[in-house]
């Protein structure tokens, strides 16, 4: 690797040495910067070439240098010779302009070391092409020594030759002297120039129609670079010292014989005797054989061997040889009509370029790229001519590599993308590059992209022709999968989205909801659900074509793997959208169909995905139960702790929860410590909570009925039988006046709330709170009470009343004062309270309710009970305490003075309001 360093930096090194020791000190260096040495040319290949650039304007140029030191040799006074020499001809190629001659960018400038002038950019010479390689860098550049003519290439090489030769003869009366390979130039773009007229001889009466010329003899003794190339020469030139135009001509049918013969001329010429020579090449001349010819086309075989005739006057001039059917290629014609497109108006151009794409294919690409291309280029500063060029230019870059199309065509396509002037051209400008998308979004780089492909592609969305609109919209998805995603979430939907809802066009209309369709696999699914499916509902119209675009969308979304519509978003958006426009009046019975299906889908997914979901819940809470069933210390631990919501639950319909698939003995609940009990009735207390532990314990799947214990039966007897008639009192109160069902005496509640009246021990039907028999007064008092919650009720709103306590009186009479002594074995010091922190707050009551205006203004904070309470009679509540406005004792206050009306003229019961106090506290 180290070795390779050294190499590459000997060769810069070396190189950078020729070029500073070649043109140091000469003025041309000023102006322009010196690059590599690309070629040779000129008499002798005397001329080096470089590449270079000027320092202003960065303008391309090729640096011509003459390094005074090849001709240390010779003598001063031939070395003089020389130098003059060779400055004549670049002071005459500096005074012609022809596009056929070597355009000169700054004029030939000297220094004690060089001779320099700078020209159009140059690839090489005829003769480096042809294998003539003296004077060039080493290594040999890898582009010349494989560069091959193509055959258009020739042709209309030799066509621009004759065009050149025939300005010198009939524009300037002046006769070239030495045309040959090394004097013929390659510019970049391919075209062949004349240079080298260090020998060109003008006419002596140049006004005359018969210009006359004067030729200088040969010298051999004079050095060979004071010398034109003998083997180029006409023999007239050297045997009889005469020459005119025909002998330019006869040097153009030698350069047709070496260009299709590798560079050989005719004969080749003895230097040291060349008037032997000359007189031995016109005895062949005058019999030539066919087979010198051999390798020239046949279709100008007999051009050349007139051009080579030893008589000038059989000799055709130039005119005549650019009109000869060889030239007539279409290649050639091609590349000729573009030399001349600056005398052509824009409509004999615009018929130009609707033709070339058919001509294009046909040519190769060299010579597309670096000789047509050029030229297209450059009508882009014509604005009217932009629509015509512009697929041209595309199609070239079709054909193009990556790297060409950044280096050679992208530049130029820059200001192209963002011209919006004149409106009709700009349009369509729009309408070419739209079609050619995907070639610009491959080959572009994606800064380029972002900053010149893009915004173009956003202009033609908001463009104001319907044209533009549904072109773009339809091609869209067709290069989608190129525009990175942040572009197309920000950029290209909502612009679609717009041009959707403002459009007046229906056809714009349906593109967009098509256009949308189509992308939507390119797009996150969370990105369609909150963007595009609320947007199908903002769209006006209700014509069958859009209610399809909107039906097509559902159904992509809906069925795509990779996006999907969640269950909760059919339930609630999706399904209903739908529903609302398949009854539209403007579908037919196909189209009802298809909106059927796609429901009728939906409805499927999201029975079946919600359905699986409800299993694995019973499933796990299956599983939860079996483990509490099996682990009862752990759940009797769980009993003495504070109730959450879920025990709650359970302890106001059993263990089977919300689903009331299972019943059993209902256990009894902490309760908060009101009162102070005695050690007798805490032992006893205690004794009791035992065995409801094991009841609970050992419950059964089957619902039962659970006897009171004995123990508590005398007491909690006369607790029952005084609350109950207070409750009869107060439901009399009620606003509504319902009916109630007969008392009925000896019955036991059921812990479990069952979808029919419950059966008592005794075969009467007896009713809990969630059952119409037990007298729930459903349109009664509003007591501000909210309902458990969806826990509870299984996800259903209701709306709670309170329960007919008089149902359940035991005959008392309803002035009876009620003995409150009993309570005292219901309350165990050693439970904790239900604070406020555990009660949620419930919905403040009407200001206008009866019922509680008869005990004093409600509070604002009505809370639930977070415990299940023993029952009356000692039987654990089965009838649900969040329908009980006496188990929330926070929704009554004390009364703030002396008993008096309520608005239903009915006095307070100070005896009411005591047992409350003495109850609740």
């Amino acid at each position: 690797m180290e070795s390779m360093l050294n190499k590459l930096k000997s060769t810069v090194t070396k190189v950078t040495a020729d070029v500073t020791s070649a043109v140091m000190g000469n003025p041309v260096t000023r102006e322009f910067e010196v690059g590599r040495h690309i070629a040779s040319g000129g008499p002798g290949l005397c001329w080096r070439i470089y590449n270079g650039t000027k320092k202003s304007t960065k303008q391309e140029v090729a640096v011509f240098v003459f390094d005074k030191k090849m001709v240390d040799k010779f003598p001063k006074f031939e070395k003089d010779q020389i130098v003059d020499s060779l400055k004549k001809g670049v002071q005459q190629l500096t005074r012609l302009r022809h596009p056929r001659l070597l355009t000169v960018q700054h004029p030939l400038e000297e220094s004690r070391d060089c001779l320099a002038f700078c020209t159009e950019p140059v690839f090489a010479s005829l003769s480096n092409v042809l294998g003539q390689w003296e004077n060039l860098p080493s290594p040999m550049p890898s582009d010349i020594k494989e560069y091959k003519l193509y055959d258009v290439e020739t042709k209309y090489g030799l066509l621009q030759i004759s065009e050149g030769l025939s300005f010198l003869h009939s524009g300037v009366k002046m006769v070239h002297g030495n045309l040959c390979p090394e004097n013929i130039i390659l510019n970049k773009s391919g075209a062949w120039k004349i240079m080298g007229f260090d020998f060109s001889i003008s006419s002596t009466n140049p006004s005359d129609a018969e210009p006359k010329y004067t030729c200088k003899e040969w010298e051999p003794n004079l050095p060979p670079l004071c010398l034109p190339n003998p083997e180029y020469l006409a023999p007239e030139y050297i045997l009889s010292v005469s020459c005119d135009s025909a002998s330019d001509m006869y040097s153009l049918g030698v350069v047709m014989h070496a260009v299709f013969n590798e560079g050989k001329p005719v004969f080749q010429v003895n230097k040291h005797d060349i008037f032997k020579s000359f007189s031995r090449q016109l005895d062949q001349l005058s019999t030539m054989s066919p087979s010198v010819l051999n390798k020239i086309p046949e279709e100008v075989r007999e051009h050349v061997k007139m051009l080579l005739s030893v008589t000038p006057n059989v000799r055709p001039d130039a005119d005549q040889m650019t009109k000869i059917p060889f030239f007539d290629d279409v290649g050639a014609v091609t590349l000729q009509y573009f030399d001349s497109l600056f005398q052509r108006d824009n409509l004999q151009k615009s018929q130009f370029y609707k033709g070339l794409p058919k001509v294009l294919p046909k040519l190769p690409k060299r010579v597309v790229v670096y000789r047509i291309l050029p030229a297209l280029t450059s009508e882009f500063v014509n604005p009217d001519m932009v629509p015509f060029v512009l697929p041209n230019v595309l199609l070239i870059a079709e054909e193009c590599t990556k790297e060409e199309y950044i280096r050679l065509i992208l530049p130029d396509l820059t200001p192209v993308f963002k011209q919006q002037e004149p409106i009709q051209a700009s349009n369509m400008i729009l309408l070419i590059f739209l079609q050619k998308m995907d070639l610009l979004l491959t080959k572009t780089p994606s800064e380029d992209i972002k900053n010149c492909v893009l915004p173009m592609v956003y202009r033609a969305l908001e463009a104001p022709s319907v044209q533009i609109q549904e072109l773009c919209l339809n091609i869209i998805p067709t290069f989608a999968n190129l525009i990175d995603y942040p572009s197309m979430k920000n950029s290209l939907i909502p612009r679609i989205k717009s041009a959707c809802l403002q459009t007046s066009s229906l056809a714009v209309r349906v593109n967009s909801l098509v256009c949308l369709g189509k992308i939507l696999e390119y797009l996150d699914k969370w990105f369609v659900i909150d963007e595009i499916l609320p947007f199908l509902q903002q769209i006006p119209s209700r014509e069958p074509a859009v209610l399809m675009g909107i039906l097509g969308i559902y159904k992509c979304t809906f069925s795509h793997k990779k996006l999907g519509i969640p269950k909760e978003n059919l339930a609630t958006k999706s399904l209903p959208h739908l529903v609302s426009l398949s009854i539209d009046n403007n579908l037919n019975l196909n189209q009802f169909n298809s909106f059927m299906a796609v429901i009728r889908d939906m409805l499927s997914r999201m029975e079946a995905e919600h359905k699986t979901k409800l299993e694995q819940l019973h499933v796990m809470q299956e599983q939860q139960r079996s483990i509490n069933i099996s682990n009862p210390g752990q759940q009797s631990e769980e009993t003495k702790s504070p109730p959450n919501s879920g025990n709650q639950i359970d302890d106001i319909f059993g263990s089977s929860g919300v689903n009331g698939k299972e019943n059993g003995a209902a256990a009894s609940a902490p309760q908060p410590n009101r009162m102070s009990l005695t050690l007798e009735e805490k032992q006893r207390l205690a004794k009791e909570q035992e065995q409801a532990a094991k009841l609970r314990n050992q419950q059964p799947l089957a619902p039962q009925t659970i006897k009171p214990a004995n123990t508590t039966n005398s007491k909690t007897k006369d607790l029952t039988s005084s609350l109950l008639n207070n409750m009869t009192s107060l439901n009399s109160l009620s606003m509504a006046n319902t009916a109630r069902p007969a008392p009925v005496q000896g019955t036991t509640i059921a812990a479990y709330p069952s979808p029919s009246p419950m059966m008592g021990t005794m075969g009467a039907s007896v009713s809990n709170g969630f059952n119409a028999p037990m007298g729930f007064q459903t349109g009664g008092m509003g007591m501000g009470m909210r309902p458990a919650g969806p826990a509870l009720y299984g996800g259903m709103a209701t709306t709670t009343s309170t329960p007919n306590f008089g149902a359940l009186s035991q005959n008392q009479g309803p002035n009876k004062t009620p003995d409150m002594s009993a309570l005292d074995s219901l309350f165990t010091p050693s439970q904790p309270k239900v604070t406020l922190n555990q009660m949620g707050p419930k919905p403040t009551p009407g200001p206008n309710t009866p019922w509680l205006n008869q005990f004093g203004s409600a509070q604002n904070a009505q809370t639930q009970m977070q415990g299940a309470p023993v029952g009356m009679g000692g039987v654990p509540s089965g009838f649900g305490m969040q329908a009980n406005p006496f188990f929330s004792p926070q929704n009554f206050s004390q009364p703030a003075a002396a008993p008096s009306l309520n608005q239903s003229g009915i006095k307070h019961s100070a005896s009411v309001n005591n047992d409350l106090k003495d109850l609740f506290g």
